[in-house]
């Protein structure tokens, strides 16, 4: 370990230092940082937040210093240990619910027992019956029982009618029989289940018998449905030598999850495992009783789809903030038509090719904001109406909202960590940017609960039977946006509207409902009409899905600002509108044919989006740092030396890289004559042995 006395502890950043920068950063702006920082999250969130961001970071469990030097065996030891340590607090300090989630996420590990509280607990409480819940909810809340959610399987994700597990009702002993037929029916990817669950939801195909001639008896398949299954030991936590789990290894990243796989050897349960909120077995008869609605099944998944949203707000949030942070201190190179020569680097984020890539993110973060909010209503107030009176009349709505956002969202915020890791030019690629385990974890959202590309069918589906309807009876009654949006373009499908979408922002959200509008009737045509292969539509209803679901974004976007009254000043409504408008164009200009195609803007209009999104840089610009710092993101949470918040980055790589770093511990041996590898440590060659 370097002493901390060298000469190096008196050197200091060349000036101006990164603290003078950003404060220089701030004081271009007026926009009252808590007070917007309070309308966008709330005083709750944030007075919750500092509470239990004072817990942890006096807790020496999760100092991050070394985290990332840990290889996965222990990084999986450290989680479980920070998972219990939270729980601990929950009920040493009397934590709610919402607290013990908050202090997880600010613990920034994929801790063992996510999936137990996001979707274990989630899936019995809401498919279980009332005497299930009765039994099994004071026992999974109380951590008596630690599960996982089993969908998945090696070799079926998306495509859930196609799971191969079994699960063979015998009328003779009125129990289940759960079976793996196959190696590629193994579950897989579930995460939580490869060493700390007890319990699992394991998602089967329901066999119940047929008579029927022939010695062998011949099974009806009813789908796939949910079952409760102990497959560890409470004690002992080694499984039934019908069983067989463990972890799957190393991944991208999770390094901290046990991600797993599970195979069933005709395991045998009781008739009580199949979770009958919806759908049930009669014990006594064998006959089975259908859900009001099939697609309940798929609750727990639309759930997740549905914070997903959210999710990706607050993981391209860090991303910007570090990038936005960091770019305004580092300086690169002189402007060539500067008329002295000492005149000062210029600031990487005045760089025009910076800036395309990184404001545009930013107003991204808000109109993910704005849609996470609006999904999480639409969310609750489905389920209300499901539990309370059983109508299911949004869930379809809400299916395929989820699918549609869960796609783009996550899309969107994969690929912008990564662009702004890369804007962010050579630190970005170090371990002190903070990016590292941020943008390996968030590359698993892609293709978590449905690939991005394979459940845009679900969209479709649901547009193209919506423009159905409307063919089949025009005076229907029109019940959600959507629904409004696609009779208003049946009734003026042949017009050519040339919106001015660079004057009036009502002429951008129509703009893009009516492209939206307008795939949704091509793919209804080629469907529907030309009798085309569903597979080789596939092209067209991820573009549909895309735009379907970028109008979502735009129209939440929109109707927030419109309805708000409570903004905490004048300069915060008319910057919120410049990040609509850059928000809307800068997506415009990327999908501009299309809007051409559809009639909704002319190509002059077009020609001139460009303009107007360097515009509206421009006028961002000066609020950039402002803007980042309203998302109240701490920097333990950030755990990035470029996007501190008090600016000092070089000081802090330095710290790390001299001072923290444990291979600078070590004085190793570099004569390839010998086998030795540390200097003195008397190993010989053993070390390569143990490789």
């Amino acid at each position: 370990m370097a002493k901390k006395d060298d000469f190096s502890a008196a050197l200091k950043p060349a000036a101006p230092d990164g603290a003078t920068i950003l404060a220089n950063e701030r004081a271009r702006s007026s926009i009252p940082v808590e007070d917007f920082s309070r309308y966008l999250l709330t005083p709750q969130y944030l007075d919750k937040q500092d509470r239990i961001l004072k817990v942890l970071e006096n807790d020496p469990l999760f100092k991050k210093t070394n985290q990332a030097n840990l290889a996965r065996p222990d990084r999986y030891k450290l989680a479980l240990a920070r998972g219990k340590r939270i729980r601990q607090l929950k009920e040493k300090l009397g934590w709610s619910e919402e607290d013990y989630h908050m202090a997880a996420a600010l613990c920034d590990d994929v801790l063992p027992y996510h999936l137990h509280t996001a979707m274990f607990i989630t899936t019995v409480c809401q498919q279980g019956s009332e005497g299930q819940k009765a039994y099994w909810m004071p026992k999974l809340e109380s951590w008596e029982v630690i599960g996982a959610y089993a969908q998945t399987e090696l070799g079926h994700g998306s495509n859930v009618r196609g799971l191969e597990l079994e699960a063979r009702w015998d009328p003779k002993t009125k129990e289940f029989v759960l079976h793996s037929p196959h190696l590629t029916a193994s579950k897989w990817w579930n995460g939580s289940m490869g060493r700390t669950a007890n319990h699992v939801i394991a998602v089967a195909q329901l066999l119940l018998p047929v008579s029927g001639p022939g010695p062998e008896t011949k099974y009806k398949n009813y789908g796939p449905h949910p079952f409760i299954v102990q497959i560890r030991d409470m004690k002992t936590q080694q499984p039934p030598k019908s069983i067989l789990v463990g972890d799957i290894g190393p991944k991208y990243g999770y390094d901290s999850m046990d991600n797993g796989y599970l195979l069933f050897n005709q395991h045998r349960v009781p008739h009580g495992a199949m979770l009958a909120g919806y759908s049930r077995v009669n014990p006594d008869t064998g006959e089975y009783i259908k859900p009001k609605n099939p697609e309940v099944v798929y609750g727990t998944m639309t759930h997740v789809r549905a914070r997903l949203v959210m999710e990706a707000r607050l993981a391209l949030a860090r991303a910007v903030t570090v990038a936005v942070r960091y770019l305004s201190i580092r300086r690169q190179f002189k402007d060539q038509d500067a008329p002295s020569n000492t005149a000062l680097e210029t600031n990487v984020l005045d760089y025009p090719t910076v800036q395309f890539r990184i404001l545009p993110l930013l107003a991204t973060t808000f109109a993910l904001h704005y849609s996470g909010k609006a999904m999480g209503e639409l969310y609750e107030r489905t389920r209300k109406d499901i539990e309370k009176s059983g109508d299911f009349a949004t869930l379809a709505e809400l299916h395929s909202t989820s699918s549609g956002l869960k796609s783009l969202c996550t899309d969107i915020s994969a690929n912008g960590i990564e662009t702004c890791r890369r804007a962010m030019g050579g630190h970005g690629f170090g371990g002190g940017s903070g990016l590292v385990q941020l943008n390996n974890n968030y590359l698993s959202k892609p293709t978590v609960e449905g690939d991005n590309y394979m459940i845009t069918q679900q969209v479709a589906r649901y547009l193209i039977k919506k423009v159905r309807e409307l063919a089949q009876t025009v005076k229907s009654r029109a019940t959600t946006r959507t629904e409004e949006n696609l009779k208003r373009f049946l009734y003026s499908k042949d017009k050519t509207l040339n919106l001015n979408v660079l004057k009036n922002n009502e002429d951008i959200v129509q703009a893009f409902e009516w492209r939206s509008a307008y795939l949704s009737f091509k793919a209804y045509e080629k469907r529907e009409i030309q009798k085309k292969p569903w597979n080789s539509l596939l092209i067209d209803f991820y573009r549909l899905s895309r735009a379907h679901s970028q109008s979502i974004l735009v129209q939440n976007f929109h109707a927030a600002l419109e309805t708000s009254h409570d903004l905490p000043s004048p300069q915060t409504r008319e910057v919120l509108w410049d990040l609509f408008r850059l928000f809307a164009l800068s997506t415009m200009e990327t999908e501009a044919r299309e809007f051409y195609s559809c009639g909704a803007v002319s190509n002059e209009e077009l020609d001139a989006v460009t303009a107007d999104v360097f515009e509206l840089m421009q006028r961002i610009r000066p609020h950039a740092v402002r803007l980042v710092d309203s998302w109240a993101i701490p920097d333990f949470l950030l755990n990035s030396a470029l996007g501190r918040y008090d600016g000092k980055v070089y000081e802090e790589l330095f710290e790390m890289a001299h001072r923290q770093n444990p291979l600078n511990e070590v004085t190793f041996n570099p004569d390839y004559r010998t086998d030795e590898l540390v200097l003195g440590s008397g190993d010989g060659g053993h070390i390569l042995s143990k490789l």
